[in-house]
């Protein structure tokens, strides 16, 4: 039988939901703003129509002159490539030091650990980076994009306190019968980790493909762009211009729409990505992050 619930509780749960509406259209409203600007015509917009629910009248022309940009789709195959690269990079490091800081025999861990935690707090800074990557002749090539943060340090640990987690009995049978540590990572410890390891791959993806700082620092050659410094040239840099020519009359309604579409066709592909890994989101963080 279904308790009833106490007045308290009603009002509770109602002025819950409403502050949780609140925040999902506070969040979700400035993306469809974006949506709506990049369909509606430009000269609509322009006059003051409003995208509160719908677009102001349906035009695709921004999208087409955006993948006609040669840097965009030049941008969006180093961008593939720096994510695919640098995340089987970032996850297969990753692993190794979680692994090897996850054994209970391993000689100095606490100070191990004690030294890569210290790196959360206190790091050395743009310029000594910059100078040992460009010592490292890393400058202007994709390495540069992919091994100065080939292991984030909080990743690390929440997928070393899911190795911690698992059963010491597994790793010593296996061992009992000549497995070496390579083949317990490989075939025992990983494929039990896949909430895990799917949390690592979405959190290492998203941020290569959101990664422009360090190509703005490191890359000067243009063909080696990744479609965020593209992005940001064209949102902050105002460089629609190549992306205009042939239009008669006032090009300034264009550009932003430009602007907007721009914003979605480089935003787009990493949403669809959390569909399906949402269902190992959840369940893989608390398993990194609680220890019994």
């Amino acid at each position: 039988m279904q308790k009833r619930k106490s007045i308290s509780e009603i009002t509770f749960d109602t002025i819950n939901h409403f502050i949780l509406f609140l925040l999902v259209i506070i969040t979700i409203y400035p993306f469809l703003y974006v949506l709506f600007a990049s369909l509606s015509d430009p000269l609509k917009v322009l006059q003051g129509g409003s995208l509160l629910l719908w677009p102001h009248g349906f035009n695709l022309d921004a999208y087409k002159m955006v993948f006609k940009n040669p840097m965009v789709m030049i941008g969006y195959r180093n961008t593939i490539i720096y994510v695919v690269t640098g995340t089987a990079i970032n996850m297969l490091l990753t692993s190794f030091g979680a692994y090897v800081l996850s054994r209970r025999d391993l000689y100095g861990k606490s100070f191990f650990m004690f030294l890569i935690v210290f790196t959360m707090f206190f790091s050395g800074g743009l310029i000594p980076l910059y100078l040992l990557v460009n010592k490292l002749n890393m400058t202007n090539t994709v390495w540069a994009m992919v091994i100065p943060g080939a292991i984030s340090t909080w990743n690390l640990i929440i997928m070393r306190t899911s190795f911690v987690s698992m059963p010491e009995s597994l790793v010593e049978s296996a061992k009992m019968d000549g497995a070496n540590d390579f083949y317990v990572l490989f075939k025992i410890i990983l494929p039990l980790s896949l909430p895990i390891i799917s949390v690592m791959i979405l959190f290492y993806g998203v941020s290569h493909w959101n990664s422009w700082f360090n190509a703005m620092i490191f890359l000067r050659k243009r063909e080696l762009y990744p479609l965020q410094l593209v992005l940001r040239e064209i949102l902050i840099s105002n460089s629609t211009d190549s992306m205009t020519i042939g239009i008669t009359g006032d090009v300034a309604p264009v550009a932003e729409n430009i602007k907007y579409a721009t914003v979605m066709v480089a935003t787009i592909p990493i949403l669809l990505i959390y569909p399906f890994l949402q269902k190992y989101f959840v369940k893989g963080v608390m398993i990194g992050a609680i220890k019994e």
